[in-house]
């Protein structure tokens, strides 16, 4: 004859239940699960905001001068490696310029210049 436990393993007693009802950690995974109006997460919140005052064009001469400092790194890294891992570092140089290009391309139509 067999009979059944009265505690399974792995399955917290009564006691154990009780205990995490007033838990802060539990009532957080519940509301995180559970709760519909639950505080936005941090991949909602904006790590860097351009400033509102900032016109269009200035922010498009940013952009170009942050992708231009990108370059020089990664090609910086791409001269010192062999191999895969240069190939793939010149592909960041590449895609860095793409975005480069398609960033002056609105520069160069604002100042009146053709292409």
């Amino acid at each position: 004859m067999t009979t059944t436990p009265d505690h399974l393993p792995g399955t917290p007693d009564y006691d154990e239940i009780k205990c995490l009802q007033g838990s802060d950690a539990a009532r957080r995974a519940l509301d995180y699960y559970f709760k519909e109006d639950a505080e936005p997460t941090s991949d909602d919140v904006a790590w860097f905001e351009a400033s509102p005052t900032v016109s269009h064009e200035e922010a498009l001469v940013h952009a170009s001068d942050l992708l231009r400092s990108a370059a020089a790194i990664a090609y910086e890294l791409a001269n010192n490696k062999l191999g895969g891992t240069r190939d793939l570092a010149f592909s960041v140089v590449y895609l860095i310029d793409m975005a480069k290009a398609m960033l002056e391309r609105p520069l160069q139509l604002v100042g009146g210049k053709t292409p």
